[in-house]
């Protein structure tokens, strides 16, 4: 069977977050079609696990499903720095708490079909008493959930945000 080649990548929008591309791709039987591409830097989510087995959650509004999301901290790659890195960053600016212990859980591509974000997914234990550091235009609201809890809310429809139930199936499955 033969491959499929990529003739051309054009770039149609370049974002704070994604560049947005039209490629023209040439297909196994000949022919070309045009795709969608979001080219995305990378980030990484971690889930803060408190010395009472809870587990730290965010809750902020989320532009595109236009609604409060109830998730596991994340955030994107910053320039040079690795997933391991994002992820206790983001605990601390997110959460006000950091911690010394920090396991690689899972990796996720998030939407394959026309995206390339790769998420890595860590949890953190032992946590200590820090400080948030929210960027200025975010809004965070802190909550703890039992694990049992979070996976009623998973199988129950109240958490859809695929980094979120990636995380946590994967921790349940991990402990």
């Amino acid at each position: 069977m033969s491959e499929h080649k990529r003739l051309q990548r054009d770039l149609i929008y370049k974002g704070h977050i994604v560049n947005v591309y039209e490629d023209t791709m040439q297909l196994p039987d000949g022919r070309t079609a045009k795709w969608d591409f979001i080219e995305h830097k990378g980030a990484a989510a971690i889930i803060p696990v408190d010395n009472d087995g809870k587990i730290i959650m965010v809750r902020q509004y989320r532009n595109a499903p236009e609604q409060y999301v109830l998730e596991i901290p994340a955030g994107g790659l910053n320039p040079g720095e690795d997933m391991k890195t994002c992820a206790a960053r983001e605990l601390e600016e997110e959460t006000g708490y950091r911690s010394e212990n920090i396991e690689h859980l899972i990796d996720i591509h998030t939407t394959v079909g026309f995206c390339n974000e790769k998420i890595g997914i860590y949890c953190a234990f032992d946590l200590i008493p820090s400080q948030q550091k929210l960027d200025e235009d975010e809004y965070v609201a802190i909550e703890k959930y039992s694990l049992d809890e979070l996976v009623s809310l998973i199988y129950n429809g109240t958490i859809t945000d695929g980094k979120t139930v990636s995380g946590i199936l994967a921790y349940k499955n991990k402990i």
